[in-house]
Formats: structure tokens, C-alpha cells, sequence
């Protein structure tokens, strides 16, 4: 992925969350896209944290977005990789998180949501 690629689709992705605008969002996935999330694992029984196609992700970020009225992402960095792109920002509430998505075919195809751990915490 070019790095100039990479910061255009940062900046709409993060206007398009700070606007919530998921349909926005959205239209940067794949239909069988597949994304992962310890959040997910709450917020949709019987998931596992594990969201499968464009429908399934639409409704769990509905969800995250009717809970969340003051969401908004701030970006700390930003890593290219080949066909993959690390978004890292603060949240709202001022926690780190990290988007690991990648392409395939100028689609984000697997995506992952990752959080810092809490001090102390042990895998």
C-alpha cells in the first residue's frame, strides 16, 4: 500500500467515524469482510468476538454507535504495511486502540480491533 493511499483513506476513515457516518464507513469494506473485536464479544451474543460480512459489521457498529453519543477518533500514527494498514488513535475516553485492516482488491477484507491491555494484565 502507498503511504499517500494509506493517509487518504486514514483521514476519510476517521472523518467518517467523527461524523458518524457509517454507511461512509462501511463503504470501505468488503461484503464478506471479516473483523474481530473483544469489544464484539459483548456486544453480539453468541459471537465470540468474531463478526462475519458487511450486514453483520453494520449492526454491531450501530450498536457501539448508539451507546457511544460522544464517539469520536483522534490519530496517534499510522503504519503501512502490503495490503495492510495499522490505524492507531484515541478514543473518546482516551484509550489507544489499534485497526489492523487488510486490503484486498482496494477493500478492507479482515480488520482487527485491538485495545491496550490493562496494566497488569496477563494473556
Amino acid at each position: 500500500m502507498e503511504t499517500a493511499q494509506a493517509q487518504a483513506f486514514t483521514r476519510h476513515w476517521l472523518e467518517s467515524w467523527n461524523q458518524r457516518d457509517l454507511e461512509a464507513v462501511l463503504g470501505h469494506f468488503a461484503e464478506d469482510v471479516v473483523f474481530t473485536s473483544p469489544l464484539a464479544a459483548m456486544l453480539v451474543e453468541g459471537s465470540g468476538g468474531v463478526i462475519r460480512g458487511k450486514d453483520q459489521l453494520r449492526s454491531y457498529w450501530e450498536v457501539g454507535l448508539e451507546r457511544n453519543a460522544d464517539l469520536r477518533f483522534d490519530l496517534v500514527d499510522l503504519y503501512v504495511g502490503v495490503d495492510t494498514l495499522v490505524i492507531h488513535y484515541r478514543n473518546q475516553r482516551g484509550g489507544l486502540v489499534c485497526e489492523v485492516l487488510t486490503f484486498v482488491g482496494g477493500l478492507v477484507a479482515e480488520g482487527h480491533a485491538t485495545y491496550v491491555a490493562e496494566p497488569g494484565a496477563t494473556a
